[in-house]
């Protein structure tokens, strides 16, 4: 049943629905710029490509440490006390960056690693949000979709945002007013009242959080691939413009695979779509994986933009998806941390990727790096077709000794589709 065209509109006239997206987009604006920017300012200040990249490696790390433990902390303590004060933090590692310089690099790494560990888990926070701003399940599943989408504009215009103001200012000024502005948009979202008065559903004491959940851990395999596959591609990319002798050729690659994404992203979020969101997670994760598949042929650069664009057009709905599937799955009280974990894993495969691909362009050559991309997609549908018995199963949890009990918050309230009410308004 078709939503139309006018549904992400629709969404954006609900009361605050629209700052509440802007605001996390452009809170995140540090977090999407960051590894760029931290390369930029380290080449300005003389360093290496190899301490660019240890210094960015760090950034990313530890921004996968943070989140999973900022997501806890927010669902146990509400969104303003920790993403604004994590926001400032994050932003003051990146003016001790900017200030110090790479003279002194212990001090250079423990910067970036302040500002990676106290990103603010503002994208799970909004999607905690969604259900009690918007309301009705169809909703919320097609805010999921915009998300999405938007998170393709956000990574498309954040990086192209930092080489101008380096260009027209400096590096260092760049990272100083990336942050800045980051601050500002997380100060945006924890002013809105829906933030303010977000409380998330009571939890049971557990030191394993949302890693309790069987089915979260399943889905969260499954997009450490996806991430992987993804990473590979970057990396792939590089070595196929050599090949062509064009570095503009990688641009092309890139903002086609962005294109596909955001194409998908749009026409999945028309829809309403009916049955288990897991099945339909493995059929969209299986055309991804089959829109893998074709890059490791490498023909010519018309061919090659036009199968980046295909290679792209399930991320989002996949993405979209499993955002859908992370709220049937989350035990109870623990939905911000939950997406934290997702945006963790995938971040986390996507640097495996990268590393990965490297190494299989000089053994192989540019088909092999993006033969990892395929492999991959393939991995990613296998863990979720192995899974399938636990993921038909929403909101269940497993103890330290390996008990399961139900801990879906909806099963309990008799929800249609169980998890769905991953917050509630105190």
């Amino acid at each position: 049943m078709g939503a139309g065209a006018t549904g992400y509109a629709d969404i954006l006239k609900e009361p605050h629905a629209a700052r509440l997206l802007t605001g996390t987009l452009i809170g995140r604006l540090p977090n999407a710029t960051g590894p760029v920017a931290i390369v930029l300012f380290t080449r300005a200040e003389g360093g290496s490509y190899s301490l660019a990249g240890g210094l960015a490696a760090v950034y990313g790390i530890a921004t996968a440490i943070g989140q999973p433990l900022l997501g806890r902390a927010v669902d146990l303590r509400g969104q303003p006390r920790v993403q604004l004060p994590a926001a400032v933090v994050s932003a003051l590692g990146m003016v001790l960056l900017s200030a110090a310089g790479i003279g002194v690099l212990p001090l250079a790494y423990a910067a970036v690693a302040v500002a990676g560990v106290f990103t603010p888990p503002l994208e799970g926070g909004l999607r905690a949000l969604w259900p009690s701003v918007l309301g009705r399940q169809e909703r919320v599943h097609q805010a999921y979709a915009m998300d999405a989408v938007a998170q393709e504009i956000m990574f498309t215009v954040g990086p192209l945002l930092v080489t101008a103001l380096v260009s027209l200012w400096s590096a260092g000024a760049a990272l100083l007013v990336i942050n800045a502005i980051g601050v500002l948009g997380a100060l945006s979202v924890v002013l809105c009242e829906p933030s303010r008065r977000w409380r998330s559903a009571p939890r049971e004491a557990h030191w394993l959080g949302a890693l309790r959940s069987p089915g979260l851990l399943a889905l969260l395999g499954s997009f450490f691939f996806v991430g992987l596959a993804l990473g590979s591609i970057t990396v792939a990319g590089v070595a196929y413009a050599d090949d062509h002798g064009r570095a503009s050729v990688y641009g092309w690659l890139m903002a086609a695979l962005g294109l596909g994404a955001l194409i998908g992203g749009v026409v999945y979020g028309m829809r309403q779509w009916a049955g288990a969101p897991e099945r339909r997670l493995r059929a969209i994760v299986a055309l991804l994986a089959l829109g893998y598949l074709p890059l490791a042929l490498t023909p010519g650069v018309l061919a090659m933009t036009l199968l980046a664009a295909v290679s792209g057009v399930f991320l989002a709905p996949a993405i979209a998806c499993a955002f859908i599937v992370v709220d049937r799955h989350a035990p109870r009280g623990t939905v911000t941390e939950a997406f934290s974990w997702l945006v963790t894993t995938f971040g986390v495969g996507a640097a495996v990727g990268t590393a990965v691909a490297g190494p299989a362009v000089e053994l192989g050559g540019t088909a092999w790096s993006f033969a990892v991309a395929g492999a991959g997609g393939i991995a990613a549908l296998l863990v979720l077709m192995a899974t399938q018995r636990v993921l038909a199963v929403p909101g269940h949890t497993v103890d330290i000794v390996g008990s399961i009990s139900d801990s879906s918050e909806n099963d309990r309230n008799g929800a249609a589709e169980p998890g769905f009410s991953s917050g509630r308004e105190a």
